[in-house]
């Protein structure tokens, strides 16, 4: 009963918060139950908020909810297939003002999580926090080796918080869904639980540990970005323990500028950073809004990048980052029937879209954008009006890629912050490519075949059984019943072709696990630039046989 009335009285607080700040506009009033209606009448009137558009009103209304709907908020910005793009933008401005919680409990939570007092893990511990937000805040301290750290405690209480409104979010979103206009389209349910696994992933300090350490393994001795040191030994699911580092606001461009920093290397660098963790690495963070850089201005000539909250970082599937890096390089080269095949053959869209019709629409999307000075052109605000676009088509995207476009949409931003001429396409393209063919050179493949090698020797005995399945598949067309004339007669020619085809294939694939057992092992005398050339050759003719065979 008594959970059943603070269930109440948060919607209730919720309702009357949607109408202060006159967001009922935004329902199909006409289809509200007539219980609603009645209690309408009952809550607070709505300010005089004439003056602002409604994804202000909409991002004001969340401030006051609470850091729980502010986190939301800003989960939600990133879905810009989803939302109207006034309020994506306003929403993308939400950043946690949340009130810290007392050190006390800090120093308690560090000390459940490690086992040990405090002042027997730390020569000191602030118990004055440096920032606090939604979901942790964070403490200086120093090392017993006197090494300087941070360390970040995830709020009391946190866990339940969530779960109470997360259920009611998931409430609201089966109302928005029937009631909301275009609730079909926004799709709220399935955007509350893409909100519940991201939330819920950030409250993991050792996950967020992780991520951070894999990116520093990654931009080791860079210039263009620096990831603090991560310091395990203190690091547990409620209590994360890293290097402190000092740097400049990003946001600051006229202190920067004062500080005689170069504001176009660093917007350059900025720009490769972004194309380094996604297609060098694939794996990105996902959260770079200002609140979360800083810059190194020790050498103002030379500036770096400091990240820091590693709490939002995804990666792409093989497939998907290949056709990403594929439809970047067709947009760098204007081709848009590639862009439009590529989408097709990715599943992006429908098999059976026409090709011509997709190349016509991606076409009206790109074209305008090379018209203007490049130093105009958004490459993260084309690739989202493409998106748009393709959702005529009933495009499919995973998270990933929304993120991902997200993340290009906030390093051009603060690209162009801090350099308003730069260039994104003179930095991105031959980036991009270099990349790729460092990533795609003869070394790389055989190193991979060469770390591949032992698995493919395990699974050889299953490799007759697997070829014999691809040949009985229909749908590659190589193994179908003898074709017929109209008279029922079987036509001999096409069948002993058919059978040469399949012949072809086995021994395509038996020339390929030769060419990469022997690329793997060859150390001889043929051993040059670092692989086999007899290897590369049969690899090179089996290869052949294949595609010969299913052309």
């Amino acid at each position: 009963m008594r959970h059943s009335l603070r269930q109440f009285l948060r919607v209730w607080h919720i309702g009357a918060t949607l109408k202060r700040y006159r967001l009922d506009e935004l329902f199909n009033t006409d289809r509200l139950p007539k219980t609603v209606h009645w209690l309408r009448v009952f809550m607070p009137s709505g300010k005089d908020l004439s003056g602002l558009a409604r994804g202000e009103r909409l991002r004001m209304a969340l401030q006051d909810l609470g850091p729980v709907y502010v986190k939301f908020g800003q989960i939600l910005s990133t879905r810009r297939d989803l939302l109207p793009q006034d309020i994506a933008d306003e929403l993308a401005l939400l950043q946690d003002q949340v009130p810290p919680f007392p050190g006390q409990q800090a120093r308690e939570i560090i000390e459940d999580a490690l086992g040990q007092p405090v002042d027997e893990i730390f020569a000191s511990f602030d118990t004055n926090p440096l920032a606090s937000a939604s979901i942790a805040q964070v403490h200086p301290a120093t090392l017993p080796d006197g090494r300087e750290a941070v360390v970040k405690v995830v709020r009391p209480g946190i866990d339940k918080q969530l779960h109470k409104d997360i259920e009611l979010l998931k409430t609201i979103a089966r109302l928005a869904d029937k009631f909301l206009k275009n609730g079909a389209r926004i799709q709220p349910l399935e955007v509350v639980r893409e909100f519940e696994t991201v939330v819920f992933d950030e409250l993991d300090m050792q996950r967020e540990a992780a991520n951070a350490s894999i990116l520093r393994r990654n931009f080791q001795g860079s210039r263009d970005l620096y990831i603090p040191e991560v310091y395990w030994t203190w690091c547990k699911r409620r209590v994360m323990v890293m290097e402190r580092v000092s740097g400049h606001p990003v946001g600051d461009i006229e202190g920067l500028r004062k500080l005689g920093v170069n504001l176009k290397k660093l917007a350059r660098r900025g720009v490769r950073v972004f194309y380094t963790q996604v297609f060098r690495d694939n794996l990105f963070h996902a959260d770079m809004h200002p609140g979360n850089i800083l810059v190194d201005v020790s050498n103002p000539e030379e500036p770096t990048f400091i990240a820091m909250d590693f709490g939002i970082v995804a990666s792409l599937s093989p497939k998907d980052l290949y056709y990403i890096a594929e439809n970047f390089k067709a947009l760098f080269n204007q081709d848009y029937r590639r862009v439009a095949a590529l989408h097709i053959d990715a599943g992006w869209v429908p098999r059976d879209t026409r090709l011509d019709e997709l190349e016509s629409a991606v076409r009206t999307v790109g074209e305008p954008n090379f018209t203007r000075p490049l130093n105009e052109v958004s490459f993260g605000k084309l690739l989202f009006d493409l998106f748009g676009v393709a959702h005529r088509f009933n495009l499919t995207l995973q998270p990933q890629l929304l993120m991902l476009q997200k993340t290009l949409l906030n390093i051009e931003g603060l690209g162009r912050q801090l350099d308003p001429e730069l260039d994104i396409w003179s930095v991105a393209k031959p980036e991009l490519e270099s990349i790729l063919k460092e990533k795609h050179s003869v070394q790389n493949v055989v190193r991979e075949l060469r770390e591949r090698l032992p698995g493919l020797l395990a699974r050889a005995p299953e490799i007759p059984g697997l070829v014999q399945d691809i040949l009985s598949n229909p749908k590659l067309g190589l193994a179908q019943a003898d074709p017929v004339t109209a008279d029922g007669k079987h036509i001999e020619g096409r069948r002993d072709s058919q059978h040469h085809k399949e012949l072809q294939v086995l021994a395509g694939g038996s020339l390929n696990i030769t060419g990469a057992i022997v690329t793997a092992m060859e150390t001889g005398p043929w051993f040059l630039w670092g692989y086999s050339v007899p290897g590369i050759a049969i690899l090179a003719l089996g290869t052949w046989l294949i595609f010969k065979a299913l052309r």
